[in-house]
This record gives structure tokens, sequence and C-alpha cells, in this order.
């Protein structure tokens, strides 16, 4: 679990808070791991780094949720005594929001009609219109169930974040499920890839 305060749950579920720095001993969180944020959902781990006080930026207070870098730097001071020094050690956490969580009511939703399916059908379509690869990447996750997104990547010969990035696009349609590693493709994605196939056969 990550816990923020109240004031950041708007801001990580819209995207504009992408950061977060922890005066932690030792990670919590590792990369690719998701981790409930209650009441919003599920936040995912982009990146972790170890760093110090002295290497925050004002870019890193914007995306902290913070209007300045002064700001932040008190945030994490805290109720404790003493000032930050320069040299003190954070770790710091990029991440995005996940969803509401691992399985979504679009996901179980496995009863396509004609209309359903085209309507997919269409926005992969769009989403292919540069480059395809919704098709290999659905096939992929479906051949490799569960199995790290890193290594996915990978096989695709492509870097891990955007092709993350890609899989959230596919999650949204409901057509794949993501779990603390890997992903599956969900009812709704296999009634689509079924109904794919068979419209294929047809026109054989």
């Amino acid at each position: 679990m990550l816990l923020f305060q109240k004031r950041f749950h708007e801001g990580l579920v819209s995207g504009a808070v992408t950061l977060t720095f922890r005066r932690w001993d030792k990670p919590h969180v590792r990369v690719g791991g998701r981790y409930r944020c209650h009441p919003i959902g599920v936040l995912e781990v982009d990146g972790v780094a170890r760093v110090r006080v002295r290497d925050l930026t004002e870019d890193d207070a914007q995306r902290s949720g913070f209007d300045s870098r002064a700001a932040l730097v008190e945030y994490l001071r805290g109720a404790r005594d003493e000032a930050l020094r320069a040299d003190t050690a954070l770790f710091r956490v990029e991440l995005h929001h996940g969803g509401d969580g691992d399985r979504t009511a679009l996901a179980l939703e496995a009863e396509l009609a004609p209309a359903d399916v085209e309507a997919i059908a269409e926005k992969l379509a769009r989403m292919d219109a540069k480059e395809p690869w919704t098709k290999k990447t659905l096939a992929l996750i479906d051949a490799h169930p569960r199995v790290a997104a890193s290594r996915l990547a990978a096989k695709l010969g492509r870097e891990t974040l955007p092709f993350k990035v890609d899989v959230r696009k596919l999650k949204k349609l409901g057509l794949t499920q993501s779990f603390e590693v890997g992903y599956e493709i969900s009812p709704r994605g296999r009634a689509f890839l079924a109904a794919r196939a068979a419209r294929a056969r047809r026109k054989r």
C-alpha cells in the first residue's frame, strides 16, 4: 500500500502528480509494482531512484503536487525538528494511477454485440495508425500471462516504459488486466479476440 494525504488524490487520478519523495531507509516499492491507495484505487510504480535533497528541482516539486521546491522540502521535513540537510537521502518514486483495481467492471463484460466488436476494432485501428502494435501486443500478453513488463517489452525489442504506456491504452478499452507482475487478457479481451478470429475465418 502507498499512502498519500487526501490533497494529492485528485492530482494522482488526473495524472498531474507523477512523483513522490520518501524518507525511507530502504525502498518499500519496486518498479512495475501495483499498490493500493485508498480510496482512489491502484498506483503503479514506473521508477525508483536514490537521490539527495540537493538534487530536488522545481519540476520535481510541480510533479509532486507542490507549488515550489521550498514547499516540497518543508513537507519532507514534516513534524521532525531538524531541517533537512542538502545530503539527506530520499527515494524518488515515479508513478501513475493504474485505475480502480485489477479487475474493472468493463474488463469483465464478456458479452459483446457486433457493434461493440466494431467499436473496439475502430479504436485499435486508430491506435495502429502510425505503427501497428496492438495485435502483436495482445498476442504477446495472451501467450505470456503475468510475465514482467520488462521481459515482454524485450521480446518486442521495445523499452519498458513506452510498452507499459501502450498496455494501459489496451486496459482502458477493457481488453487487459494488470497484476502485481504482468498482465492477462481480460474476459472482454478474450471475447473480442474470439469475435475477430471468427470474422477473419468467414472472410477466407
